[in-house]
C-alpha cells in the first residue's frame, strides 16, 4: 500500500471571493434550463422536473444504491450510471457516521450530479448535522471500517497522483476492491510510515492511521471539508424547501399548533408550499404533517440506524408520493432522535 504525505497533500485552489448570489443553468430536450442561484446553491428553478428525495444515508453504500435505483435514477448494473433523464435528485445530509461507506456515497453522488447535467437532471446534496460534527472534529459516531475507508482513500489518493478530482469521482467504483485488499492484506495493520518533514514517523496500527486520515480530509480546509462546503444547508427548488433538521430540537416541547404557525409563516416568507426534512428516523416510513406542509423523509435506512426499507419521496406537479422498496415489514423500533 502507498504512504501518504501530510506536504503533499492536495488542497482547493485558493478561492475567490464568494458572491452572495451567482447563477448558473443548463438544460436538455424541450423543457426549460434549469437555473441555479447561490454558492452554494439556494435557489433553484427547474420547472417541469420531477423531484427526488432521499433522507440520511449514514455511510451505507448498498442502501444509498438500493434508494436511487428504486427511485430510477441510478441503473441496477451495478455500473452505478445515472438514469434520472432530466429528474433534480436531492439528498437531505447526514450521510457520514453509523456506516463504513461514507465517501464512496459522496463519490456516488458527485458522480451522479456530473452525469445527470448533460442531460438536463441536477443532483443537490445538503449537509446534515454530522457533516458538521466531523468538521469540528467530533468522531463519536465514526465507523472503524469509516476510519479505514479514510486511510484507503489516502492512498488511492496517492495512486492517483494527488488528483483530487478524478480520485474523488471515482471512489465509489473502486471502494470495494480497496477494502477487499485490505482484509486479504497480511502487512496491512503493520506499521505504516508518514512522511512528514523529511523524517519518517511510524505509527501503529490501522486505527492511528485513519484517524489521522480522517482528520487530514475532515479539518477546515481540508479538501473533504472543501467539498461539504459546497453543499447547502437549505435549499428551495420551485416551491418545495429542503433541508436537513427542520424545525430546531427545543420546538418540540411547544404546543403543536404554535410548531404549524411557524412552518406556515416559514413557508409563507420564502414562497414555498412545503418543506422536506430529515435527521429523526420515521419508524412509520416517509410521513407528512400539518395538511402535508412538512414531509420528513428519513427512515433510517442505514443498517447502523435501523436498517428499514429504503424510500423516497417524489414530487411531480407540486403533488408529493412516496416511493417504497418491496421489503414487506418495517422495523417495529419507536422513533428516536439519532443526534
Amino acid at each position: 500500500m502507498a504512504s501518504f504525505s501530510f506536504n503533499s497533500l492536495p488542497l482547493p485552489p485558493p478561492s475567490q471571493p464568494r458572491k452572495l448570489v451567482t447563477e448558473t443553468s443548463f438544460s436538455h430536450g424541450a423543457l426549460k434550463p434549469i437555473v441555479v442561484s447561490g454558492n452554494p446553491p439556494t435557489f433553484v428553478s427547474a420547472p417541469g422536473r420531477r423531484i427526488v428525495a432521499v433522507g440520511d444515508l449514514h455511510g451505507d453504500l448498498a442502501q444509498a444504491r438500493s434508494a436511487l435505483e428504486m427511485a430510477g435514477v441510478l441503473s441496477s448494473d451495478g455500473q452505478d450510471l445515472w438514469t434520472g433523464g432530466e429528474t433534480v435528485l436531492v439528498q437531505l445530509g447526514d450521510i457520514l457516521d453509523r456506516g463504513d461507506d461514507e465517501i464512496a456515497i459522496l463519490s456516488l453522488f458527485r458522480s451522479l450530479n456530473i452525469q445527470a447535467k448533460p442531460n438536463g437532471g441536477a443532483v443537490f446534496q445538503l449537509n446534515g448535522n454530522h457533516e458538521t460534527m466531523n468538521v469540528e472534529g467530533d468522531y463519536r459516531y465514526v465507523e472503524s471500517g469509516a476510519f479505514d475507508e479514510c486511510a484507503d482513500f489516502m492512498d488511492y489518493l496517492v495512486d492517483c497522483d494527488y488528483d483530487w478530482n478524478e480520485a474523488f469521482v471515482s471512489w465509489n467504483s473502486v471502494s470495494e476492491r480497496w477494502k477487499e485488499d485490505r482484509r486479504t492484506s497480511h502487512g496491512y495493520w503493520g506499521h505504516l510510515n508518514i512522511v512528514k518533514s523529511d523524517k519518517f514517523i511510524p505509527i501503529l496500527g490501522q486505527r492511528q492511521k485513519g484517524v489521522i486520515a480522517r482528520s487530514t480530509l475532515l479539518r477546515p480546509g481540508g479538501p473533504l471539508a472543501c467539498e461539504l462546503a459546497q453543499h447547502a444547508v437549505v435549499l428551495k427548488i420551485d416551491d418545495w424547501v429542503f433541508c436537513h433538521g427542520g424545525l430546531l430540537p427545543h420546538h418540540v416541547a411547544i404546543h403543536r399548533s404554535w410548531i404549524q404557525s411557524i412552518l406556515e409563516e416559514t413557508l409563507q416568507a420564502v414562497g414555498a408550499k412545503a418543506m422536506v426534512v430529515g435527521h429523526t428516523p420515521q419508524t412509520t416510513g416517509i410521513n407528512s404533517k400539518y395538511r402535508s406542509t412538512i414531509w420528513r423523509i428519513d427512515v433510517g435506512m442505514s443498517s447502523g440506524v435501523l436498517n428499514s426499507r429504503p424510500e423516497a419521496l417524489e414530487i411531480i406537479d407540486n403533488t408529493a408520493r412516496v416511493i417504497r422498496s418491496k421489503r414487506d415489514a418495517l422495523n417495529e423500533l419507536q422513533v428516536v432522535d439519532y443526534t
